[in-house]
């Protein structure tokens, strides 16, 4: 119970700056761009909101800056993204699907490896770990369905995973 306290406080300090930097992130997000980097020059701060203009863009009075950051950063897609889109079309969607698998699979066996011959971590923490660090991985590398479902699904698995047994050892600590 001692110990259980404190980390049930730093969990919460945790989570309310998690909560208090996202709402001041969105609330400048919604100010108005033009006014704020305006203001931002007649003080002469160090930095100003002037990288984020676009090339060919009138902003008006009334964009936000969210508005300008996604004009900013609107990339069209790629010769090489249009095409898997296309080729991927064609696949079936179970296919896709089994084919996304394997390759979560790939990249947990090769972390899996890593740290079995690397570490001294046990089979089931190591397992454990490299579900974790696989599916950290198969979210940021392309992958054959487009979405972030999948992704979060098999980040999702590993992540309850390791809560799951992080509740039993610690209801197994209790009872001894």
């Amino acid at each position: 119970m001692k110990k259980t306290i404190p980390q049930i406080l730093l969990l919460a300090i945790l989570i309310s700056v998690l909560f208090g930097g996202y709402r001041v992130v969105t609330q400048v997000l919604s100010l108005p761009f033009r006014p704020t980097n305006d203001t931002l020059h007649e003080e002469r701060s160090p930095v100003n909101l002037d990288f984020l203009i676009p090339a060919g863009v009138h902003i008006d009075d009334k964009m936000t800056i969210r508005e300008v950051m996604e004009i900013r950063f609107h990339r069209s897609t790629g010769w090489y993204e249009s095409l898997l889109g296309r080729v991927s079309g064609m696949v079936p969607r179970e296919y896709r699907y089994a084919g996304d698998a394997i390759l979560f699979l790939f990249w947990t066996f090769l972390f899996l490896m890593f740290l079995r011959v690397f570490t001294f971590l046990g089979y089931g923490r190591a397992l454990r770990v490299s579900l974790l660090l696989g599916g950290c991985t198969y979210y940021f590398m392309p992958d054959f369905s487009p979405g972030k479902i999948d992704d979060g699904i098999f980040l999702g698995m590993a992540i309850l995973l390791i809560v799951v047994r992080i509740v039993l050892s610690s209801r197994k600590k209790r009872r001894a």
